[in-house]
């Protein structure tokens, strides 16, 4: 059986990428969210850290905010609120999404590895095509991770780009989120949760002679 990581082992794999229950301590009230006391084992091999070191980040997905709310989109989107012209970061100010069961899932109290930066020959291809060689992480560790990020090591991940998430809405349409910034300063800062609208019979053409 292989030897379990100790905290400071992954610390000294993955550097400022490293984000447990000290770093999300010192921004705790900055977050929003409650740190337990007990934190679990990381329960990847060192292998897996050593490979996923220069590309992925590893951190502590906790259950709670302060108030005692899961950890969901919905509860993140209530604290960190809309307006990028009170605080940021934020959420784009959207409101599609408020019913959709996805919005209401939560994290587990666990370690989590998601990748940084967008696979370069993922860009412009099929989510369809994607699921079937990547892993897509969830929407609420998807947010979660960017709001730590952005208070812990003071970095904007997937700030032009949107990644593709593993929750699909009521009508089955694939979400993905990101994109904080708008390149051409359009639209607003924020978050995005946007979904990915599938051709069914509904959709069709017509003519104008």
């Amino acid at each position: 059986m292989e030897r379990i990581v100790t905290i400071d082992e992954a610390k000294e794999v993955f550097g400022k990428y490293f984000i447990g229950q000290q770093e999300l301590l010192f921004c705790a009230d900055k977050l929003g969210i409650s740190i337990p006391d007990e934190i679990p084992l990381i329960h990847y091999t060192r292998d897996v850290l050593l490979s996923s070191a220069k590309d992925f980040i590893l951190i502590l997905g906790v259950p709670s905010m302060k108030n005692g709310e899961g950890i969901s989109l919905l509860s993140l989107r209530q604290f960190f609120g809309v307006n990028p012209e009170k605080s940021e970061p934020c959420f784009y100010n959207q409101d599609w999404y408020l019913e959709e069961s996805f919005m209401k899932n939560t994290l587990e109290c666990r370690w989590y590895l998601i990748r940084r930066t967008l696979f370069e020959n993922s860009r412009s291809v099929s989510p369809d095509i994607l699921s079937k060689q990547f892993i897509f992480p969830s929407a609420i560790l998807s947010a979660y991770t960017f709001f730590m990020v952005w208070h812990c090591i003071s970095e904007c991940l997937w700030c032009n780009e949107f990644i593709w998430c593993n929750d699909c809405d009521h009508n089955s349409d694939r979400i993905y989120v990101g994109k904080y910034k708008d390149i051409d300063s359009f639209n607003k800062n924020g978050f995005s949760i946007h979904r990915h609208l599938a051709l069914r019979n509904c959709y069709g053409s017509i003519s104008i002679l």
